[in-house]
């Protein structure tokens, strides 16, 4: 039987070894290449030609859901699959709006949940792990009401991650490299999208929505 080819694009080098080695243990896996950020991950996609691409979301220069959105244009026959921290149901609503075919949780990730996402969308079907599937459900049964929320941008939840991780400003600025005037710009933006009006309150809610990861470090 031919192995299923896979490409790994994570900015941490401990982690994509990690998951590599994970994969070595699989039968019929083959790691064909790694990258460290989304453009290099693109270029690496269109290359290979794998079938199956695990892509992190929060990556400097272009993000893994705007990785997710230009593969699944240009390259739509590569299965993609989300493998990132973050559990909140924005992130997942929208890596598969954008195209992906999984969303797996890297502190739950083993043998055999890698084993099944591979089935899943080797088979042409999809796969979320079970500990987010529950939200993903509740948020669409809250879209078919008409006075729900609507989802953030990609952009809005970059920026509400960095804030809920205690960045300022200008360090936000310099991480996605935009100008502050476009940071606050989003920030009133997200405040009025979510009714809430101070820092604190963005704090808690990206907290509570599981956009931020509790267990990393939180700078001023």
């Amino acid at each position: 039987m031919t192995p299923v080819r896979i490409v790994l694009v994570d900015d941490h080098d401990l982690v994509r070894a990690g998951i590599r080695a994970l994969f070595e243990q699989l039968p019929l896996i083959e790691v064909v290449g790694e990258a460290r950020e989304g453009q290099e991950g693109l270029e690496l996609i269109q290359r290979e030609r794998p079938d199956i691409a695990f892509i992190d979301i929060s990556m400097s220069g272009m993000d893994g859901l705007s990785l997710v959105r230009r593969a699944s244009e240009l390259e739509p026959q590569v299965r993609l699959i989300v493998l990132s921290m973050y559990s909140s149901e924005n992130y997942v609503s929208e890596a598969l709006r954008a195209g992906t075919r999984g969303y797996l949780l890297k502190q739950n990730a083993n043998l055999a949940e890698l084993q099944t996402a591979i089935d899943h969308v080797m088979a042409g079907g999809q796969y979320i792990t079970a500990a987010i599937r529950q939200k993903v459900v509740d948020g669409f049964f809250r879209s078919q009401n008409p006075d729900a929320r609507q989802p953030l941008t990609t952009r809005q939840l970059e920026i509400l991650r960095f804030i809920g991780e205690g960045h300022g400003t200008k360090e936000i600025a310099h991480r996605l490299n935009i100008s502050v005037k476009t940071v606050d710009t989003h920030r009133a933006e997200l405040m009025e999208r979510l009714k809430i009006y101070d820092v604190a309150g963005l704090v808690r809610y990206a907290i509570r929505m599981g956009i931020v990861d509790l267990d990393g470090p939180v700078q001023n």
